[in-house]
């Protein structure tokens, strides 16, 4: 059983050992990574457009084995596997690098369109974040992917609200609905409800999820102050009362 909680707490503590990180991207996708293991199998593949919000794909690796938790240690250092964007050349289970924001979500449309001529089996799975959607490379490629059926494509839309040039939810929602997308609206912390809608059927279009989150989930002091704690990793007063709260919660 993986812990949403011991996923908070490496993100802490990776970003405190190495003195940066984005902690409050990576804290609202904490579920939605963790909801991709609980539905992934060996043909699924995902792909976090979003990539400065990698601690939180990190801390499943680390969880899984796939990352040895003293490599943690080296987050953002010269050499290290794990640098502040993912690097498919240095990770194996990461699939697609990424960090320029708008380049995952078409590398994802590509993976499912060239699944479907091989008909090869499996879902692609993309996180993305709401300030991608000022990206045209996005909306280019959801146009790509509807026209193409790709209805093994699942784009998980990261709504935390925060980037303040984002668009408006409800016009995110028309948007993707008029391109002709399946879209799904969902509580982004409520495991449950993100397993249910990742496992269902195709439907002939791609599906988008909605997944409404609050940026530094977890952490109330981050939750409320969002800017503050753009790019910014705690002291160790700070890191030790975090960890504790992510305890208690």
């Amino acid at each position: 059983m993986i812990s949403v909680k011991e996923m908070r707490r490496i993100i802490v503590q990776a970003a405190y050992t190495a003195k940066h990180g984005h902690i409050p991207s990576a804290l609202s996708i904490v579920e939605i990574i963790r909801s991709y293991y609980d539905v992934e199998t060996e043909d699924d593949v995902m792909i976090l457009s979003k990539g400065h919000g990698c601690l939180a794909l990190y801390s499943l690796l680390v969880i899984q084995g796939y990352v040895d938790e003293k490599e943690l240690l080296t987050f953002g250092r010269k050499g290290s596997k794990l640098g502040g964007h993912p690097d498919r050349n240095k990770v194996d289970k990461i699939y697609a690098s990424t960090g320029s924001l708008g380049h995952g979500f078409p590398i994802a449309v590509g993976t499912a369109m060239a699944r479907k001529i091989m008909k090869k089996d499996g879902k692609v799975f993309c996180v993305i974040g709401d300030g991608e959607a000022n990206e045209g490379s996005i909306w280019e490629s959801v146009l790509v992917a509807v026209n193409n059926k790709l209805d093994n494509l699942i784009c998980v839309f990261d709504c935390n609200n925060s980037q303040i040039r984002s668009l408006d939810p409800k016009l995110t929602t028309d948007m993707f609905e008029s391109f002709g997308c399946d879209v799904v609206d969902v509580d982004g912390h409520n495991i449950n409800s993100l397993v249910k809608v990742m496992k269902s059927d195709y439907s002939g279009k791609p599906k988008v999820i909605l997944a409404n989150t609050i940026k530094g989930k977890g952490i109330k002091e981050i939750e409320n102050d969002i800017f503050a704690w753009h790019h910014r990793a705690p002291n160790e007063e700070e890191y030790n009362r975090f960890c504790e709260e992510i305890n208690e919660s």
